[in-house]
């Protein structure tokens, strides 16, 4: 539940292209909190997101401390339909527990997520804010179009062994997750904010069900930063979180990123903060493009030779016409 993950790229590249409406001129990564961008990497991507982060935990009913690492990773890909992005997320912790009597240790997957994200609805299709030459404050007022967000939906399952001590059962089980993603683009793309509502272990004994709201500003072209809060509840377990954190971009292709985490109660308190950073291959996709550009200039070009040779043709008619009469 508490790994460190969300959509934390340079925004201000967010805007669809025009031959693949998900791909983007910069990487587009879910690091470093805990949302799921509406947006799929775009078709014949793939893209890898790691992060390793520390963990504090106190809790004052039970009267333990808790402190540890964790490693998480998720990989995306798009395939088919370039609104589809097939997703594997795994998270493997490890903690030492210190009581009054005794200490002891866990470690295990803490989280194990197969998936896919569809995008149903994505308000720049077919949409270009027109410009007004004629008055400044046309063009720079509040677009209300913004308020319209991109939606996206995720339908996966959780994995989970026996044995598991993150898990409130010693029985592994398969359950599902659906996640129904927003998002909205506000100031030219320099303010991003995202939203996820999120169902998990729905077919467990202890469902949860929660929310988590994503805020995102791009500084400049290579620096980005963004506050979040997240909340859950079930039966096994509840809590409030609030993270922020920023990235930095290296290349069109690679991120590094920070962030912290904490919440706001005693049953355990928390505190969270961890690195990361994100990678992506895109050469398939341009192959794909460049051969997708060749063959439209190639038509282009027939297609010329065709209007040529037509006017050749009517221009000799004209000629033989001319000479007999």
């Amino acid at each position: 539940m508490f790994k460190i993950k969300n959509l934390l790229a340079p925004v201000l590249f967010f805007i669809p292209q025009l031959f693949f409406a998900q791909y983007t001129d910069v990487i587009n990564s879910n690091r470093p909190g805990e949302t799921m961008s509406a947006f799929s990497v775009g078709k014949n991507v793939i893209q890898a997101e790691f992060g390793i982060y520390g963990i504090k935990e106190k809790h004052d009913l039970l009267d333990y401390d808790a402190s540890g690492l964790g490693t998480d990773l998720t990989i995306r890909y798009g395939a088919f339909l370039e609104k589809l992005e097939f997703i594997a997320d795994f998270q493997y912790q490890m903690e030492n527990f210190d009581t009054p009597y005794t200490s002891y240790k866990k470690n295990n997957f803490r989280q194990t997520v197969l998936g896919a994200k569809y995008l149903i609805y994505d308000p720049f299709k077919n949409y270009k804010r027109a410009k007004n030459i004629y008055s400044w404050k046309a063009n720079y007022t509040f677009d209300w179009h913004s308020l319209i967000p991109a939606v996206s939906i995720f339908a996966g399952a959780n994995f989970v062994g026996a044995d598991n001590p993150y898990y409130f059962s010693k029985d592994g089980a398969i359950s599902p997750k659906v996640v129904l993603i927003t998002q909205n683009l506000f100031g030219g793309g320099k303010w991003v904010f995202v939203t996820n509502i999120i169902a998990d272990y729905i077919s467990t004994d202890y469902p949860s069900y929660g929310y988590v709201l994503t805020l995102t500003h791009g500084f400049n072209d290579k620096w980005s930063g963004f506050v979040e809060t997240q909340g859950f509840k079930s039966d096994f377990y509840s809590d409030n979180i609030v993270r922020g954190g920023a990235a930095y971009l290296l290349s069109a292709n690679m991120q590094v990123d920070a962030s912290v985490s904490t919440n706001f109660k005693n049953t355990p308190s928390i505190l969270y903060g961890g690195v990361g950073v994100s990678w992506r291959y895109d050469g398939w996709y341009k192959e794909k493009m460049s051969a997708m550009k060749a063959d439209k200039k190639a038509k282009k070009n027939k297609d010329n030779q065709m209007e040529q040779r037509e006017t050749d043709y009517q221009e000799q008619e004209r000629k033989r016409k001319s000479k007999y009469e």
